[in-house]
């Protein structure tokens, strides 16, 4: 068997790694001319880092990452919602991880590069069409000038290419673009004094305007740690067309972010001083798409932002697209014939992953900040009082359940 993996980001190179480790042959192709390390920080959930853990990468992570210890919600006076430990203290065999997201995606790279060879990763070749028939799948490759560079042919074809994904644009030509909910997201990181445990993850405010402050690596003393920090304000209704695809991931403005700023007083990080301390950072329209009916065409299939971008909301981007792979992988590896088992993949994650796409625009388990929000919104004396320690743990609870990664945890709010 061979297949055909278009998209080299964290998707496309884990979907790599784990066919090799299936004894499945295929090839990356990845439209830019190198895959470099982009973007700011992520979470990667447990029931995630386990499938990188069994494929040997858990030593690398540990690496360039933090272990996150705790997650905290809190309004946007810094007043406890709720508070959990994460991965392995809270009982996870293997841990979450805060990470620089260029940085999980190049430890991925750099394992298929020593598994699979340099030979297999192209670089600056994009799709411009694919053709099935009886026996396979041909995809055309094209450079950025559009001069045809490479015709490869497989079994079967993975669009990983993200939420601009070409792979969905032909099988769904009417779909239109992403949909967006007149949300900014602003995103940077600088190494600043460590706060809490340095390995703590604050989340405060609700969706109306949001702040996330958290470290994702070791800093240059072992008082600082390189910190991320994402800022969501809506600045629309929602009913204007998403900025052009060309304008997302722009470098972010002070002017317009500040004011959103102003209005969190977070007593044990000065938010202010941490953005202003921030060389230069981007902005992204919070987007996402339509569940599908279905992601399987023939041959042809589609994984990670590709089958089913969502709001970045609950640490749930990579690792679903991590365990698309996965699961992608077992099936072509079982199924008797392609077509069975990339409807056998379908049947088992389009569900779940639509199911958490319609949760993240209702606000996901950071819900709980928005329901505490709208019944106190100058802030609370005492929590329960406003919303029970009950109802707090039926949505915190009930987003985990859906988004795999549900487990009795040690919870210091009860």
């Amino acid at each position: 068997m061979k297949v055909i993996v278009v998209g080299g980001g964290i998707g496309g190179l884990t979907t790599a790694l784990m066919l090799h480790a299936r004894g499945i042959d295929c090839d990356v192709y990845e439209q830019s001319d190198a895959i470099r390390e982009l973007g700011v920080g992520i979470n990667t959930l447990p029931h995630a880092i386990k499938e990188l853990a069994e494929l040997g990468l858990l030593d690398r992570l540990d690496a360039v990452g933090i272990r996150t210890y705790e997650l905290f919600y809190t309004n946007r006076f810094g007043q406890e919602i709720w508070r959990e430990l994460r991965g392995t203290d809270a009982g996870y065999e293997v841990p979450q991880f805060s990470i620089h997201r260029g940085r999980l995606q190049a430890v991925i790279y750099q394992a298929v590069r020593a598994r699979l060879g340099e030979a297999r990763i192209h670089t600056g070749h994009r799709l411009g069409y694919f053709r099935e028939d009886e026996a396979g799948v041909s995809a055309y490759f094209f450079d950025r000038h559009g001069s045809h560079r490479l015709t490869a042919r497989g079994d079967v074809l993975v669009g990983a290419d993200g939420i601009h994904s070409m792979v969905r644009e032909t099988l769904y030509a009417n779909e239109g673009p992403a949909r967006w909910n007149g949300a900014m997201l602003w995103r940077g990181a600088v190494e600043w004094p460590t706060f809490l445990t340095g390995r703590s993850m604050v989340i405060a405010g609700g969706m109306a305007a949001k702040l996330v402050v958290y470290p994702i690596a070791e800093g240059t003393r072992p008082d600082r740690r390189l910190t991320n920090w994402a800022v969501v304000a809506r600045i629309s209704d929602g009913s204007s067309p998403p900025p052009n695809k060309e304008d997302w991931s722009r470098k972010g403005r002070f002017e317009e972010l500040m004011p959103h700023v102003q209005r969190f007083r977070i007593p044990y990080v000065n938010a202010q001083a941490l953005i202003e301390a921030t060389p230069e950072f981007w902005e992204y329209p919070m987007c996402d798409r339509d569940p599908l009916p279905r992601w399987s065409h023939g041959r042809v299939t589609l994984l990670g932002d590709a089958a089913h971008p969502m709001y970045p909301v609950g640490s749930n981007g990579a690792s679903q697209a991590i365990l698309d792979a996965r699961c992608l992988a077992d099936q072509l590896r079982s199924a008797e014939h392609v077509l069975h088992a990339l409807w056998m993949y379908e049947q088992e994650r389009l569900p779940m992953t639509a199911q958490i796409v319609r949760m993240n625009r209702k606000g996901g388990p950071e819900g709980v900040i928005d329901a505490v929000e709208e019944r106190a919104p100058d802030g609370f004396t005492r929590i329960d009082d406003v919303l029970s320690f009950e109802e707090r743990q039926a949505i915190v609870r009930g987003y985990a359940a859906t988004a795999g990664f549900a487990r009795e945890q040690v919870n210091k709010a009860a």
